[in-house]
């Protein structure tokens, strides 16, 4: 069974769009390996029900982390210095940072910071491999170096760190579903749970049969999420992971995808 409690009116969201009547509050910290574990979950709920739902990852991390953190950030008198800092927190202060460039460049950055964890051997808590991230992201780098550094990104992570103590959210990862009607109760699942569990959830706050969206031609996909594994790709299809893999090598034949050296997985990256 799954770990569900009802949360209280006054922690309900401020915004919930109009046309999708769920929004759904994600509770990550980027260095937990449970946080990534989750990356698939969120992908097929954003495929198959992307209609019924907005997304919003919080960003959760020990407070006193986030003070040193910003010490360092504040002590480096130029960009050139600030390469060689690392610290657990920074990864979250970049997120916020390209966030101020746009929802999407946030999570465009988040989805690239997961893939760098879980693929290359760098460290994704350095500045030098933060803006490596934000280069491929192709964000503005002279922004993202100055807000990287400002309050505004460091607030930003703060607001998260609010939202978790206010939802009493004290396991990552944790989702958070609330319906349209702020009156209601939200929904808090803690812990990670097979697809299927958040899919019922889904259902039950909307109150109806979901209809689910057809998956995009397989290009479309990979063109979205950048990289996939094997099995995200059976999964999302509802496909044998044999026929999957035979699909994916075709694409990789004619030179649209890579595979990607990976221990824990087989992965599959887009040219």
């Amino acid at each position: 069974m799954a770990n569900v409690q009802f949360m209280t009116e006054q922690v309900a969201p401020a915004t919930t769009s109009f046309n999708k009547p769920i929004e759904l509050y994600v509770f990550v910290d980027l260095l937990h390996p449970g946080s990534w574990q989750l990356q698939s979950t969120i992908r097929r709920l954003q495929v198959r029900y992307g209609h019924y739902f907005t997304l919003r990852f919080i960003l959760s991390t020990e407070l006193a982390s986030l003070n040193t953190a910003c010490q360092q950030l504040n002590s480096c008198p130029s960009d050139a210095e600030l390469v060689d800092v690392s610290h657990p927190v920074l990864p979250s202060i970049a997120v916020k940072a390209a966030e101020l460039q746009g929802k999407k460049a946030g999570y465009r950055f988040l989805m690239k910071l997961q893939e760098y964890a879980l693929i290359n051997e760098k460290n994704v808590r350095s500045c030098s491999t933060l803006n490596e991230i934000a280069e491929h992201c192709n964000l503005d780098m002279m922004e993202f170096k100055s807000d990287f550094r400002s309050m505004e990104a460091s607030r930003a992570f703060q607001s998260d760190l609010c939202v978790t103590r206010e939802m009493e959210v004290n396991e990552v990862p944790s989702f958070v579903f609330f319906n349209e009607n702020i009156e209601d109760e939200g929904l808090k699942v803690s812990g990670a749970y097979d697809f299927e569990v958040y899919e019922h959830i889904l259902e039950e706050m909307v109150e109806e049969q979901l209809i689910p969206t057809n998956p995009p031609d397989l290009e479309v996909l990979f063109k979205r999420y950048q990289t996939l594994s094997t099995e995200e790709v059976a999964a999302i299809y509802a496909i044998p992971e044999k026929l999957a893999e035979r699909e994916l090598k075709k694409r990789m034949l004619q030179q649209k995808i890579s595979r990607v050296a990976c221990d824990s997985m087989s992965l599959w990256q887009l040219k």
